[in-house]
């Protein structure tokens, strides 16, 4: 693969909801630009972008693959991301290194909610974009109702550049609005309007010259005087509109046919913007905000959007250079962990096959392999001018599973991996839970999570088997209590004595605090950390139901000791003895995790979502609505969270959302305490 020029790169995200067919898309431009000899099938598993064994067994995408396509001396990096909401967080990290988006919309399903959540985030990157109707070719397509249904929609003006020459089985190419030629086909040669197409295209074509108009003060005035812009002209004013991210084209296209697939590719090259033409990147420098063009001669800055395991060649390292170039062999700065990194052979990939560079122009995607300490969002540059470039930011984690080793073996690498597969991804995150002595591992879905795991066994060797999370309880006294206890063992010579008197009381803001009470030396001070030990190991076996005990005030005001036979152990024992008849007295309590959550959904389903919220024993605590959307704030246990994920889903058809975070603990009802204790007592026998 040749060196490109920043002026002759387009970085360009395909996006959409899942089957939309970006994938099958990526690979017409392959083949119909002639990078490759046949086009691959996603059944047969022969696709450049879904070339990992996850991916083919599955069918559908599971990460972001890079597909350039080498055309008209341009070289288009297309981000080919997945379309399942589980996987958004590979859809964030490809629209943080593109520049321009292609939204793809099913010509049968019109928008769906994939189609939502990714025209919102190319909102807020604020990306220039194109939206192409696909699978024109489709029983049941219709170009009219899914325009219709973007059209209601999107808050983006929307505007045809092309019409479908026929559709469903008859759906054989393309009308351009712009050339007022027909392109059958793949688009290679043009023919004149079929006639019983003519008026719908002239129609258009006034929405197209108007929307042009809009993008110079001069074309305007032309317009308004004369009602008509040269072909040049329309370019120039759609092309100033698209880039401002006021208007969005709209074209057609059946990638898996190779039909429309041309005139795409030139509105690629014509319309959306080399990286040295979109907004300059804004990276906070030694003296403060400096900001960024796509140029050779400039400060190296480069963005680390992607890591990946490979088995073969070690780690991978995706990089974006937004300012300056990177050379093979070379020693680079990373600012963000503040490390030199040595840069081996870098590549320009292709799905799985890499191509060998020595150098990575201003504006470029590249990889490295091997980097020790690099991981996703970390920025690159010289040593001499540090420099941070921004990271997005990522939907916090909404579902979790407990994690378990499969063997001994497995047991010693279990951090490394799940460390390993959370730099890797943004949107997993993994935790050691105290309270439940559990491994937490934290992602976006069941599919995230089963992919997360399927991925450290091929990748890591490491078998991990994913269970229930227990929630992590507290266990509490409400009031005063106390309690004795004596330990006394004689068993032929030295015996063992302590006697122990304490009393329990509630703690504010604080776990635990330990007090001495004891008056005329009836124990003596020496033996009072044994009686502090023994205490501290029941706070965090628990005493009701197994979870750690917090917020308590002990203090120890009598006892007795023995001349001989009293040693540390038995006051030890005698401490934790007397504490545990102690707690019992004191009003013993469960309290659970109360969540702060927002949920937003459809206003339609409004009902729904609070009818369920009350059987999840939640407490509203406001609601309003924006943009057609209705919001709710409500206090939730955390117990009732753990599959909301796929239940709000479910209830919603996949337009709902909710952010989850720790707010307070409050007491669990008596009657579900009596169950969480039963169940543990359960368990205990069971052992």
């Amino acid at each position: 693969m040749k060196e490109y020029r920043t002026e002759a790169i387009r970085n360009v995200a395909f996006v959409s909801h899942s089957s939309a067919g970006k994938t099958m898309l990526a690979e017409a431009f392959l083949h119909t630009a002639g990078n490759t000899t046949r086009l691959g099938r996603i059944e047969d598993g022969t696709t450049a972008s879904d070339y990992e064994e996850e991916e083919v067994r599955r069918g559908i995408s599971l990460s972001t693959a890079v597909i350039p396509v080498e055309y008209k001396d341009c070289k288009l990096n297309i981000l080919d991301t997945p379309g399942y909401l589980d996987f958004v967080g590979e859809v964030i990290s490809a629209l943080r290194v593109a520049d321009a988006a292609v939204v793809l919309v099913d010509s049968v399903s019109g928008v769906e909610v994939g189609t939502e959540i990714t025209w919102q985030y190319c909102d807020k990157f604020n990306l220039p974009r194109i939206v192409v109707i696909n699978k024109m070719e489709r029983d049941n397509a219709s170009f009219s109702k899914t325009l219709a249904s973007m059209q209601e929609f999107s808050t983006m003006r929307l505007v045809p550049i092309q019409l479908p020459w026929g559709e469903k089985a008859a759906f054989q190419g393309v009308i351009d609005l712009l050339t007022m030629k027909a392109y059958k086909g793949d688009g290679k040669t043009a023919v004149e309007i079929p006639a019983e197409y003519k008026d719908a295209a002239e129609e258009a074509r006034v929405a197209l010259i108007e929307a042009a108009a809009e993008g110079e003060d001069a074309l305007l005035e032309k317009y308004l005087e004369s009602g008509e812009l040269s072909a040049e002209e329309i370019i120039r004013g759609l092309t100033a509109v698209v880039r401002n991210v006021s208007f969005a084209p709209v074209m057609v296209a059946a990638g898996a046919a190779e039909i429309g697939v041309i005139p795409l590719m030139d509105a690629i090259v014509s319309l959306l913007p080399a990286p040295n033409q979109i907004p300059a990147v804004v990276a906070q420098g030694k003296g403060g905000d400096e900001t960024l063009t796509a140029s050779n001669g400039g400060p190296l800055a480069a963005y680390v959007w992607k890591t990946t395991a490979d088995p073969f060649v070690g780690k991978q390292t995706y990089f974006r250079v937004y300012s300056g170039v990177v050379n093979s062999d070379s020693r680079i700065w990373n600012q963000t962990k503040g490390i030199e990194e040595r840069f081996g052979t870098m590549a320009f990939i292709r799905g799985k096959e890499t191509f060998p560079t020595k150098v990575v122009h201003a504006g470029d995607l590249g990889i490295v392999p091997k980097l020790a300490e690099t991981s996703t969002g970390n920025t690159l540059c010289d040593k001499t001018h540090p420099l941070t470039l921004p990271e997005p930011e990522y939907p916090g984690a909404l579902y979790r599973v407990s994690v378990n080793p499969k063997t001994q073996a497995d047991s010693t690498k279990i951090s490394p991996t799940l460390t390993r597969l959370c730099e890797e991804d943004k949107t997993l995150s993994w935790t050691m839970e105290a309270a439940t002595h559990q491994t937490i591992l934290q992602g976006m879905g069941d599919q995230h999570i089963d992919v997360a795991l399927r991925r450290a066994e091929t990748k890591f060797q490491v078998n991990l088997v994913a269970g229930e999370p227990r929630i992590p309880y507290k266990e509490a006294l409400t009031k005063k209590g106390q309690a004795m206890y004596r330990h006394k063992k004689q068993t032929g010579g030295s015996g063992q004595f302590g006697e122990v008197h304490l009393r329990v009381e509630p703690l504010d803001g604080v776990d635990f605090e330990f007090v001495n009470d004891v008056f005329g030396g009836a124990v003596s001070n020496s033996y009072m950390p044994a009686i502090e030990k023994g205490i501290r190991s029941v706070m965090g076996e628990g005493i009701l139901a197994g979870y750690p005990i917090s917020y308590v005030k002990v203090a120890v005001f009598d006892g007795k000791e023995h001349p001989v036979d009293s040693k540390p152990i038995a006051f030890e024992i005698a401490g934790r003895e007397a504490f545990k008849l102690a707690f019992m007295e004191a009003g013993p309590v469960l309290n659970e995790p109360i969540m702060a959550v927002e949920i937003i959904v459809p206003e339609a389903n409004m009902g729904d979502i609070l009818g369920d919220l009350n059987t999840r024993r939640a407490r509203v605590q406001g609601m309003n609505s924006e943009k057609g959307r209705s919001i709710v704030n409500a206090h939730v246990p955390l117990a009732e969270m753990l599959r909301y994920t796929t239940q709000l889903r479910s209830m919603t058809g996949g337009r709902g959302f909710f952010t989850m975070q720790f707010d307070h603990y409050e007491v669990v009802p008596a009657h579900l305490t009596q169950e969480i204790i039963a169940a543990h007592q359960k368990e205990k026998k069971e052992e």
